[in-house]
This record gives C-alpha cells, structure tokens and sequence, in this order.
C-alpha cells in the first residue's frame, strides 16, 4: 500500500526500491561465535550485501569516537572518493579494538566482496556491529560473502532480510522508501537501520570531532536511483545527519562504530542539477524516521520524546541544554515512572555548560505534536497546575517536552526515551555467565 506522509509518497522495498539495487542476506554464524545478549538469538542471518548495478555516487558519516572500530576507518577512507558499488555488513562482531589484525580483517572483507562482484577493493564500503574486542571469524566471513553474491536480488523480500541481518539487541527491523518528482522523473529513495542500544551518534564525514561541540551503535544505509553529483551528496548527507541521526539519544554512549552511508546511481535519468532543495527535503524525511525508529525500539524504552529547547542565548547552549536534560538518568527514570519532575529538568539544564537564568526559564509538555502546552514551570517557578494533568501527558507512549530559556533566537530539538529496568537487566552482565557478557 502507498501512503503520502510530509509530500512524500511511501512505498514498499526499502534499499531495493530505488532502481539498479539489489541485496541480499545470509547466516555465517557471527552470531553463535559471538557473546552478549544481543547475540543471543539462535541461528540468523548475520552478514548482508548491497549492491549497485551501475558506479554509484557516495557520501559518508562516521563515529567521533576516538576509540574508533576498523571498519569505520577504512569505509571513510574509501567514501572519501566519488563513487562506490557495494556495502557489506556484518552483525555479532564489531571488528572494534581489535588493532592490526582488526584493519587487516576489514581491508580482506572489501577484497573479498570486490573478488565475489568482480569490482575493486576501493569500491566497497564495510561495516560491522555486535561484540567489541573479539576477532572477526573470517572463514565464516569469507563463505558468507560469497553466497550472498550469489543470492543478490532486487527484491522487497531481500530488502526485509537484509534489515534483518544487521540487527544486534534491535526487536524489529527499520526500513522506509519514497518516491517523488525530481526534474520530471520519478526519483525514489530507500533506507535500512540498525540501533537500540549504546545510541547517541555523533557523525561527521572524516570521522574527526569538530573544533566546537558533538555532534549504541546506530548503522544506516540508504540508496537513491537519482542522479546527484558526488560532491553535493556529501554535503546534503552532512546536513541531514546533522538533523536527524545525530539528534537522536537513548542512553548517552557514542558507539565505536557509527555510520551512515548513501548511494546515488543515477538511474532515474533526472536532470543533473535539478531542484536540489526537493532531493534533500526527501532525504531530511527518510534520515530523520529512521532515526526516530532507532529510539522507539531503544533497549527496554517505553517512552518516546521530543525534546524541544527554544529561545537559547547560543545554538551551542541549546545543544546542551538539551543533551544534559534528555541523557539525565534522574529525569529519564521518572519519565518512566509517568513522573512531570521538573525539579530534575531544571538541575540538569543547571550543569550543563549553557548559561541558563533560573529566573527566565519556562518548562511544560504536550501530548505528541500538538500546539497546546501545558507549564509545570514559569519564570523558574512551579505554576498551580495540577500534578495528575501533567502525569496524564507523560504517562504516555510518545509527548513532547518543552524548555523555554528565554535568552535568544537559538532553537534545538533531540528525540530521545526514558530509562527502565529492563534496560539495566539488559546490559548488566553476569560474570558467571560470560555469555551474558556484551561488547
């Protein structure tokens, strides 16, 4: 079924919608040599190929993390090019601190998937998540690439495998597609992510910090058949990650292995140079659901918000009002609870870095996407609204949050989650039962 959300019309097939892709998924058993609960599944697909029929332009995002997996090095490097053919993705195994064996593993993965699709090396991205610090098995690697080049399809089911292939602690996969008019033709955009727990992304296109400010592991791949130049993908994937993946946080942990990935093979035969603005709202569209797929399926989370901090002295300052509210264990607990405690909100906009005027600040919530506000604080002050009309706002699955610095024009919104037990029991570990042990 089609569906029309935001002028976009939705349509089935993910990464295999847009024209020229295909996919595939099989099991190499990463996942039985792995630990961690996440790894805990019984026998699945674990290893997953996306391909491109034709040289497809390509752009990249990375982790900031300075305790950066092998992988994310060398899928930078080679997306610093022009142009690509292929992603190969494995789950179970991070390739994470694993030193020069780690690399080496990583370069074998693009030689042995550019061997298996007759292409070169530098063709290839790589990507892996799962257990941090164990070495990557590559014989099971190298038969699994091999028989997943063998099974490429464009097909909608390969598409659903392959989602389901790169999942680790995730409950349920998250892909979208959409079609819509580039130049006079049909232009259609198609995504896959991965991510549940250890999520707040911090993504840039070397994999380098920026001088001033941040931007579990979260994995995303995305294909479009519209014909964009290579320079202005890199360009629209920063700004759209910038807006959707890096605004995103569950737990507050950068991963070792973030990343985002697009290719752009032209098929479509649009204009060159067209509406551009139409392509990167589309993108913007497609990055930001997945993103919020991401925190809605979050290790054990219950809740989803939207964190909305408006009238900031700087954009700096309400960035970290909004990291410092929304990644406080004390609110995010009694978000789980259906608790309004806006005492715990106004101490973690205390200690974040921002300059923040107890007197000025308004806090309130509303029920997801609605205009009206209801004020638990005005001007620093509790307002005499009573405390079960609010619980009746946060005591549901999704609401949106509301912090009014009154200081400046500056606006910032993150989508984040509450915190629960079952998150606790998840990541906890057990030493007598080192398969309970997760990267």
């Amino acid at each position: 079924m089609k569906n029309r959300v935001d002028g976009f019309k939705t349509i089935p097939g993910s990464i295999c919608a847009p024209r020229g892709f295909k996919a595939a998924a099989v099991s190499c058993d990463i996942k039985r040599l792995g630990t961690g609960k996440g790894s805990e599944k019984g026998r699945k697909d674990d290893l997953a190929l996306i391909v491109s029929d034709v040289p497809a332009a390509v752009a990249g995002m990375f982790t900031t993390n300075q305790v950066c997996a092998a992988p994310v090095k060398v899928s930078a490097r080679n997306a610093a090019g022009k142009f690509a053919r292929a992603i190969v993705v494995n789950s179970g195994n991070a390739n994470a601190c694993t030193g020069t064996r780690g690399m080496a593993d990583a370069e074998k993965m693009t030689e042995l998937t550019a061997q298996s699709l007759d292409l070169e090396a530098r063709d290839v991205l790589v990507c892996s998540t799962g257990r941090i610090g164990v070495p990557m098995p590559m014989g099971n690697l190298k038969r699994g690439i091999a028989a997943a080049a063998r099974r490429l399809s464009g097909t909608r089911l390969s598409a659903r495998q392959a989602a389901e292939a790169i999942m680790t602690s995730d409950t349920r996969r998250k892909e979208i597609a959409v079609e819509f008019d580039l130049g006079g033709a049909r232009v259609r955009l198609g995504g896959i992510c991965k991510g549940a727990g250890m999520i707040q992304p911090g993504m840039t296109p070397s994999g380098k910090r920026p001088a001033a400010g941040l931007h579990a592991t979260m994995l995303a791949f995305l294909t479009t058949d519209a014909a964009i130049e290579p320079d202005f993908l890199k360009e629209a994937l920063e700004k759209t990650v910038a807006q959707s993946f890096n605004c995103i946080t569950v737990d507050g942990d950068m991963s070792t292995n973030d990343t985002v990935l697009i290719l752009a093979n032209g098929l479509a035969k649009n204009p060159p140079g067209g509406n551009l603005k139409t392509f990167q709202r589309a993108l913007d569209f497609v990055a930001l659901e997945l993103a919020k797929m991401i925190v809605r399926d979050g290790e054990g989370v219950t809740r989803f918000i939207t964190l909305h901090v408006h009238g900031a002295r700087t954009a700096a300052d309400a960035e970290a009002v909004a990291r410092a509210v929304a990644n406080s264990t004390l609110v995010k607990t009694s978000w789980f609870g259906g608790d309004p405690n806006w005492g715990r909100i106004l101490c973690a906009m205390g200690y974040s870095n921002a300059k923040v005027d107890e007197a000025k600040i308004d806090v309130g919530y509303s029920r997801s996407g609605k205009n009206k506000i209801t004020f638990a604080v005005r001007r620093g002050q509790p307002t005499r609204i009573a405390l079960r009309t609010l619980g009746a706002i946060v005591s549901q699955p999704e609401f949106d949050l509301h912090i009014f610095l009154n200081a400046g024009r500056h606006d910032c919104v993150l989508y984040t989650s509450d915190l629960t037990e079952e998150y606790v029991e998840f990541n906890k570990g057990n030493l007598s039962d080192p398969k309970s042990l997760g990267g």
